[in-house]
């Protein structure tokens, strides 16, 4: 088993007043050599966004982008005329494929809207752009690991990888075995609030750890704690 933690006051950060963001991976005006990506995981955002503002139009393309609404409403439209509101407890997947511009504003006049946003390198390259949102019940995940993103599981929304993501709310001293569903993969645990333990390292709010060569993690809460689990492929040759 290999690991490597990445602590919450170690990201990158930038802050243009209308956006505070901060960058687990090397990502515009960031760069750390040994933090470019976790396998095929290449971004993991962690942005709040002031009422009235967003990302203008801009364009992708080969990347599985899926954007996780922590607080408030965000507002997507994009080059096919998809116009929709990702909402608190939703997950939105966009496979930007052979390319899409998209814009993502704060759907809301009185508050921020805070978000993760997270990049994994795709299998298939420039395939038809593609999206996809679904609504997810928080109490699905209370001392359970809910799975949301899956390239196989119609509960969740789809990705072109062999990717999974999920989600958890874990009460104080609940523990739990999170089995990797596939050889070669590696996960990526980011605590979204609390604290846990997992593999015996003690992760605090915004901590990671991303594990790989094995085939399961141990997590413990040391408090009630939300979490997101983030299993990619650790080879990305096809996708590089």
């Amino acid at each position: 088993m290999k690991t490597i933690l990445h602590k919450a006051d170690q990201r990158g950060h930038a802050n243009h007043g209308w956006l505070d963001s901060y960058h687990s991976f090397s990502f515009a005006g960031f760069y750390d050599p040994a933090k470019v990506h976790f396998g095929a995981l290449r971004v993991l955002n962690d942005d709040s966004v002031k009422a009235g503002f967003g990302f203008p139009k801009h364009p992708h393309d080969n990347m599985e982008i899926v954007s996780i609404p922590l607080y408030g409403d965000l507002e997507h439209r994009d080059s096919t005329g998809r116009h929709e509101i990702i909402r608190q407890n939703d997950v939105q997947i966009m496979s930007a494929g052979s390319g899409i511009t998209h814009s993502e504003m704060n759907a809301n006049k009185d508050k921020e809207v805070k978000f993760l946003q997270v990049w994994v390198f795709p299998k298939a390259q420039d395939i038809a752009p593609r999206y996809q949102q679904k609504t997810f019940r928080p109490e699905d995940r209370q001392n359970q690991i809910q799975t949301v993103v899956a390239p196989n599981n119609s509960e969740a929304v789809l990705i072109n990888q062999d990717a999974w993501f999920s989600l958890g709310n874990f009460s104080k001293d609940f523990k739990a075995s999170y089995a990797l569903n596939k050889t070669g993969n590696g996960v990526y645990a980011f605590v979204l609030e609390g604290s846990l333990t997992v593999n015996g390292q003690t992760l605090n709010k915004r901590d990671a750890m991303g594990v790989w060569e094995t085939g399961s993690i141990e997590i413990v809460a040391n408090s009630d704690s939300a979490f997101l689990l983030i299993e990619v492929p650790m080879q990305i040759g096809e996708a590089a």
